[in-house]
């Protein structure tokens, strides 16, 4: 096995096990470039047709996906799996990249975990953003107060 056919074996391995799902080769295609870093020699970043789909977080090595990466799991797992529902009234402001507060949820995958990366959606399962769980998924559903999920990238207004 060549060395980069290796390390995209290594993102989609990461990617079933992250995301509890074996979609590694729908995510990750076998077109995708995988950037090493040139000071650690680790994965960096995971690039398909010019557009970065995912970067590796170095303290625990696992994906964080920007939208277009988002894109692809919305389209490889089905509802209502890694989503986290919100109520339509919410849906723009979650799209310019505004935090999701629990108060707004009406729907989470139960599987999903406080830590987890999550796709943001509204009713009509629409993509809205990808972000992080703050949360566990009873806890968005209880409570009435507090950050559900920290947006990290927005179809409306890509943040940085």
């Amino acid at each position: 096995m060549s060395q980069i056919n290796e390390r995209l074996y290594r993102v989609r391995g990461i990617a079933n096990y992250q995301f509890r799902a074996a979609i590694g080769h729908q995510v990750f295609p076998d077109n995708c470039q995988v950037e090493i870093s040139k000071s650690s020699g680790r994965i960096r970043r995971v690039i398909f047709n010019a557009q970065i789909l995912a970067t590796i977080r170095a303290h625990d090595g696992f994906l964080v996906l920007t939208i277009e990466g988002a894109r692809r799991l919305h389209n490889a797992i089905p509802f209502p799996k890694l989503r986290v529902v919100v109520v339509q009234e919410v849906a723009p402001f979650i799209s310019e990249g505004r935090s999701v507060f629990a108060k707004h949820v009406i729907a989470v995958d139960p599987q999903l975990r406080a830590g987890d990366e999550v796709i943001v959606v509204d009713g009509q399962d629409r993509l809205l953003a990808v972000g992080r769980a703050s949360l566990s998924p009873q806890e968005m559903l209880d409570l009435t107060r507090g950050v559900a999920v920290k947006i990290r990238h927005s179809t409306g207004k890509q943040k940085s």
